[in-house]
Parts: structure tokens; sequence; C-alpha cells
């Protein structure tokens, strides 16, 4: 759909609009990023009226949360660039799916069950709940969970209770590290590998000596101590690009927001209107060019990329975006011949390896066999490690903790790379990342790096996505209602 049209029915573009299309005479807005975040805010934003054009520098939709074509010694594979999981207490990201009529491809356990392998002795736990009421949901799992010493578990359970009592919002939370606060709480090495840093790693994205006690305390709380079902798991039983890119462009066009991809934004200013205009570059070299006209812009693109788009005076200290580090992850695909992991996931301790999680229906694997993706976070040390030297390392490793895997052939083997798949939650982040609003009138942030109260998940993109459409929906004095369940931590900065 064009963005801005006139009395003839035409935009910016010069292409007709849809004809017929009730109140959309309310506003027009351009979303800038196709990601999570940018798909959650072009959907809030078309549902309250408004007239919305999505750009993508991409080929597709879905940022870093996508699926490939992959033609190699296994046949054809759709593959998956990282495994991603949510949880029950993610309402946000489940409103999405939900949204985009993806749930029922998504879906979640009916209790948290993780199976935990020590590759020292191939000792199998399980952190698993009950249905009694919190903290009792996880006191019968921490008591059989074989990885930790009695002493250790009770001194779990004590610090469980400490965290607890906790205000993630404290700004003094976010000036120290998760380790420091373990140590202090008596954890020891073995319990901080066997539990805290097997959370917090999948989560954060960062060990415990590298992560913000204010995020630790969000994640511990929200998805362990808040609710008995709050950390049951969910995970695509298809290929994520089917989730957010086919559906999530199927709900697009149905709620009539025009969608351009291959569409990069190069100039963000303002109009003479005091409206805003977006100069995008589009096709595959970006040769073409359009310029775009709305009310309403949301830059919902990484934290550096939005420093370059920036109008000037839109924050008060733009650089401190460029201050936002990068986490990155390394995902190690597997196809072997034979059935190796015989359950959905598992986590690791004692090896190199983190989550191992069987992708043979999503991918399509013919033929027999079965394709095995690690997902392995934190990834700084082995994020440009040549692929042949990973063989080297992972294929033993996955036969000490997989015992079918010692005698199986390896179809095929390949990696898969994010330099920059979240932004690093290192203490002192939580100053950095600003709120949705700038000091433009009608211009505004979203991405899961934005002070969404979350960590880099996708639960957080969706958040900032609909944050950053109800502030804009307030500014134009429309009325809109709050489209997620339990929408009680946002966005903690408003303003620039």
């Amino acid at each position: 759909m064009p963005l801005e049209s006139g009395g003839d029915g035409r935009g910016e573009s010069g292409k007709p609009g849809p004809a017929g299309a009730p109140g959309r005479s309310r506003g027009s807005a351009v979303v800038i990023g196709g990601g999570i975040a940018g798909l959650t805010s072009a959907l809030v934003l078309a549902d309250a009226g408004l007239r919305v054009t999505l750009a993508e520098a991409r080929p597709r939709l879905g940022g870093l949360a996508f699926s490939f074509r992959r033609t190699g010694a296994a046949g054809e594979l759709t593959v998956d660039n990282g495994q991603h999981v949510f949880l029950r207490c993610c309402t946000a990201y489940r409103w999405f799916l939900d949204r985009i009529e993806g749930s029922r491809l998504a879906p979640l356990q009916d209790r948290l069950d993780v199976p935990v392998l020590d590759a020292r002795g191939a000792r199998l736990g399980r952190l698993h709940r009950t249905a009694l009421p919190v903290p009792l949901h996880l006191a019968a799992g921490l008591a059989r969970y074989p990885h930790l010493s009695l002493a250790e578990r009770a001194r779990v359970a004590r610090a469980a209770l400490a965290l607890k009592k906790l205000d993630p919002a404290d700004p003094a939370l976010d000036a120290t590290d998760f380790a420091t606060w373990l140590r202090r709480h008596g954890q020891s090495e073995r319990a901080v590998e066997a539990l805290w840093d097997l959370v917090g790693v999948a989560t954060l994205n960062a060990r415990a000596g590298e992560a913000s006690l204010g995020l630790a305390a969000m994640v511990f709380k929200t998805g362990l101590l808040s609710e008995p079902g709050a950390a049951d798991i969910g995970w695509a039983r298809v290929p994520l690009g089917q989730l957010h890119d086919t559906l999530a462009r199927a709900a697009l066009d149905k709620a009539e927001v025009r969608t351009v991809l291959q569409g990069r934004a190069q100039v963000v200013g303002r109009a003479a209107d005091r409206g805003w205009l977006v100069d995008i570059s589009t096709g595959a070299k970006g040769t073409g060019a359009e310029q775009l006209h709305a009310d309403t812009v949301v830059l919902a693109v990484p934290q550096h990329e939005t420093r370059g788009l920036l109008p000037d005076g839109a924050l008060d200290e733009p650089d401190r975006l460029l201050s936002i580090g990068t986490s990155p992850i390394l995902n190690i695909h597997v196809v072997y011949d034979r059935t190796v992991l015989d359950r959905p996931f598992l986590a690791a301790l004692g090896t190199p390896v983190q989550w191992v999680f069987d992708r043979t229906d999503a991918s399509g694997l013919r033929g027999g066999g079965q394709y095995v993706a690690l997902s392995q976070s934190a990834a700084h040390d082995e994020i440009d490690t040549p692929v042949a030297t990973l063989r080297e390392r992972y294929l033993p490793e996955l036969a000490r903790l997989l015992p079918a895997a010692r005698n199986a052939q390896v179809r095929d083997f390949f990696v898969t790379r994010e330099r920059t798949a979240t932004f690093a939650p290192t203490p002192g982040v939580g100053r950095l990342r600003p709120g949705t609003r700038t000091r433009a009138p009608g211009l505004y942030l979203a991405g899961a790096w934005t002070d969404t109260g979350w960590p880099a998940t996708m639960e957080g993109a969706v958040r900032s996505g609909v944050t950053a459409a109800r502030a804009a929906l307030s500014e134009l004095g429309l009325r809109h209602a709050t489209p997620l369940p339990a929408f009680g931590v946002g966005s903690t900065k408003e303003a620039a």
C-alpha cells in the first residue's frame, strides 16, 4: 500500500492505493526494518487504521530469525540460521504468533522438562517442574538433580529466594555482574555451570561474569519464579521463515501494509509540513530510489544502523547507541546417517557443546538419518573459527554425549554464524538502552536492544514494536487498545 495518498489515491511513489479502504485516512507511517520488532509495529499501526509502509533491506522478512535453503551432501534442506525458543512467560511473542496465525506451528511443552547430560560420565539429569505453587514447583526437580550435591542444591534454593526479592529495574543491579552476586550467595563453580549459566547463557547470550545482574534477575524472576508454568519451552516445529516471513507477510498483506523488500533507508528527515521524508534505495543492487512521506516513522533496525539514520537532535547523546555492544551466536549443523538423539533437545555439561536440537522434520531431510543443530551462545572465542577446526572439535564431543553418534556416518557438516546476534547484556548496558520515544515528534525506536526491560529475545523485540506503535498512536491522538496479555513489563524510558 502506498504510504502517502493525495486526492487521486496515489502516494509518493505514484502507485495507486487500494480502493475502498475504510478508516485509512487517520495518518501514515513508515516502519524501517522487517525484523520481529518492525513487523509488530507495522501490524499494530495498521490495525489502528494507519496507512503503513514497511521497508526491509533484505529480500525477506524476519530479521535474524530466518531460514534459507541449502543443497549439500545430505540433499536439499531448509535451515534455520539458529535455534530460537521462547517460554510460556513470553506473552508478547505468543500474541505475535497468534496475530500471524502461527501458534499451532510453535507449540509449548505441557510442563518444563529439560534433559541435562553431563559428558563426564554421561550422567543424565532433568530440570523440570510440577504444578505446585512457586517456588515449590521446582523443588522436586532440584532435589533429584544429579549434577549438584545436596549442599549445592540447598544453596541454590536460598539464592533463588534472594533473587526473587531483587528489583530488576533497580539501576544499582545494572552496575554489577551476575557472577559477583552468585559468589556472594554461596554458589560454587559447579552450580554456576550446571544451573545458572545453563539457563543464563541461553537466554542472555552471556556468561554470568559478563551479564548485568539486573537483566539476569529479570530472566530468572520472570522465567522461573513468577508462576509455575512460566518457563515451559516452546519452539517452531517448522522453519522459522515459514513463521517470520511467509505467515508474517500474509498478515501484513491482509492488514493492507505495503511491504518494500530490498528497500534500504538512506535518509530520514523532516518534511516541510512537519511530517517525515524517508529516502530508500530499492532493488537488489540498490540502484532504484523512492521517497516516502509519513506522519510517523519507526526505526526498527540495529542500534548502529539506527545511529546512522537519526536526524540531529533526535537523542541527547546519540553516540551512546554505538556503545551498546553485540554478542555472537555460533550454530553447528550435523546430518548423520542414522538417529543419534532420541529426544527433541538436550543441554550439555562438561563439554563445549551447549544445547543440541533435533531439526530433522523441520528441515525436510529425506532419505533417513537425523539432522541435529548445536546452538552455541556467547561464542566470542569461536565465531571466526574455520569450519574444519570446528568439525574436528565438535564431532568427537557429540560422540561423547550421544553413543549412537560414535558409529554413525556424517552426511553433512556446516556452520552458520551470527556475529552480532544480540546486544551484549554487560553491566551498565541499561543506562545506554534508549526508550522508544525520541525528541523528534513522530519518530520512534524499536528493537530488542531498546529499553524493554528484557534481554535480547524475540519477546523483547515484540514488546519494543508494540511500545513504539502505542507511543505513535498516542501522539496522533488515536485511541488504541493494548493488544497483549500481561503487558506489564515494557519500556522503562519513554522519553529520550
